[in-house]
């Protein structure tokens, strides 16, 4: 690393430089400090004319009289100090200069992105917008004209759902049936302003030189005004569409969730862990049997994948016959008694087509391609289950791929709510894991409950209320960025 005298602080070559400049600086320790001090004496014809340093330590039985080190105190009162300086920086207008001395400098763009509104700022809030500060200061110095206006995220869920605590209520029907939309719109921008104004005075007693007195606030009409401009150009460019797609959603706020959101929360609970037997159709006794953690999904059963190549065994238990992978007997059957009859490729079992398991309770449409065996060597593993994997499109990534590419209508009924809706038959209007025990019984009374257990297993919740979440099919509105990335 170069020493201080080398790095050039008024005319840095890169942000990492004034950085580590600055650093050194303050880093400077008693160890080090007298040689530094004493290499910059001022002389005495010139120390009333300049800032260098006088001799900052006394030498052994010497007296310390002065309170300055040249024309700079001894003694550092932080409060103090910042206070002066963003009281100098007022009435100099220190910043407006130097935005006016750069206005016909080469531009810098410089897109803040915005903080939620939540809370007042914390640590982390501050370290950000002082990084920010950093490289704005550090493109002013090159000598450019930035772009610096800061934002404020104000729309929604995170408001939202701190409003909602703040008046009890429960749920995104309470907001339209019980307090009212606009009332709570008016709730949610009040305490959205509240949390830009105390927001905006901890930035600037940070020091930090952006443009406060023009933010940009995501509820202001100019705002959305420019989102919708914006959605507007991407149809006319023909890059925007609405597709149906599976989605990770959360019941309680109503609302998918992105890729990167679901990753945030993952926690340990509880779930059914059931192999069911769907009987053959037009083969009393043979059943298929598949495992699945989540039985509020079997509603929308379409159909079942097996791998192409893995080897199926047709066992006999009891006096019923069923399909298993060979590599999965020992972990399913465990200690029951069995026979192999038969063994044959995933693939010669395409086609084969069953009796939904829930097809009276739910009077699902059935035949065609529906309720078939389906292929895929993606989806289907020897790691757990029983090498046959149970397959509802409306409610699962893989499944809707696999059928969309067979041809699969997508069944999904349940609503925004995560409550059954009328397609679910007997199970309309039950929150789907209430539904668990109910359909986890009614296959019991059907004697299609081959195994019943709970497992441990960890599983994504929404980060914002901690709601388990669900997969769901639902409409969605895509731009194409692929057309168009460089």
């Amino acid at each position: 690393m170069r020493s201080v005298s080398e790095i050039n602080v008024s005319a840095p070559k890169s942000v990492l430089e004034t950085v580590i400049s600055f650093i050194i600086l303050i880093e400077l320790d008693r160890t080090t400090s007298p040689n530094f001090f004493r290499e910059h004496e001022s002389s005495a014809e010139n120390e009333a004319g300049d800032l260098r340093f006088q001799k900052l330590l006394t030498e052994e039985g010497e007296q310390l009289t002065t309170k300055t080190v040249g024309k700079i105190s001894r003694e550092y009162k932080p409060s103090k100090t910042e206070e002066e300086v963003l009281q100098w920086w007022e009435t100099s207008r220190a910043y407006e200069k130097t935005k006016r001395r750069l206005l016909k400098k080469p531009k810098f763009y410089f897109l803040d992105g915005p903080p939620f509104v939540t809370n007042p700022p914390h640590v982390g809030t501050g370290w950000n917008k002082t990084l920010k500060d950093v490289v704005i200061r550090f493109q002013r110095m090159k000598g450019y004209n930035v772009h610096d206006q800061p934002g404020y995220d104000c729309h929604g869920l995170p408001v939202e759902l701190m409003v909602e605590k703040s008046l009890n209520l429960t749920s995104k029907k309470d907001i339209e049936h019980v307090f009212g939309i606009d009332r709570f719109i008016a709730e949610c921008k009040k305490y959205s302003d509240e949390n830009i104004e105390a927001q905006t005075r901890v930035f600037r007693d940070l020091g930090i030189w952006m443009d406060w007195d023009l933010p940009y606030i995501t509820y202001h009409d100019r705002y959305i005004e420019s989102v919708w401009w914006t959605v507007k150009q991407a149809q006319q460019k023909k890059l925007l569409y609405k597709g149906l797609r599976v989605v990770h959603w959360c019941p309680h706020d109503e609302t998918a969730l992105a890729g990167y959101e679901v990753t945030d929360e993952y926690r340990i609970i509880k779930d059914y862990s059931i192999y069911v037997k769907l009987p053959i159709l037009d083969t009393p006794g043979e059943f298929l049997l598949i495992w699945t953690t989540t039985p509020w999904t079997l509603p929308a059963n379409e159909g079942v994948m097996v791998h192409p190549d893995i080897i199926y065994s047709v066992v006999e238990v009891g006096s019923e016959k069923l399909i298993i992978a060979k590599e999965r007997l020992s972990a399913v059957l465990g200690e029951r008694l069995y026979k192999i009859l038969e063994e044959r490729k995933g693939k010669d079992l395409e086609g084969i087509a069953y009796t939904p398991p829930l097809l009276e309770e739910t009077h699902q449409k059935t035949g065609e391609k529906l309720h078939r065996i389906f292929l895929s060597s993606e989806y289907v593993t020897m790691t757990d289950g029983t090498g046959l994997v149970h397959m509802a499109p409306g409610h699962g990534e893989e499944d809707f791929e696999v059928g969309q590419r067979n041809g699969l209508p997508i069944l999904s009924p349940v609503d925004g709510s995560g409550h059954f809706t009328p397609e679910a038959g007997k199970y309309a209007g039950l929150q789907v894991r209430e539904a668990n025990p109910v359909i986890v019984q009614d296959l019991e009374t059907k004697g299609l409950l081959f195994r019943e257990e709970t497992i441990e297993h960890s599983y994504p919740h929404c980060w914002r209320c901690k709601t388990p979440l669900i997969l769901r099919a639902t409409d969605q509105w895509f731009i194409k960025v692929t057309k168009f990335k460089q």
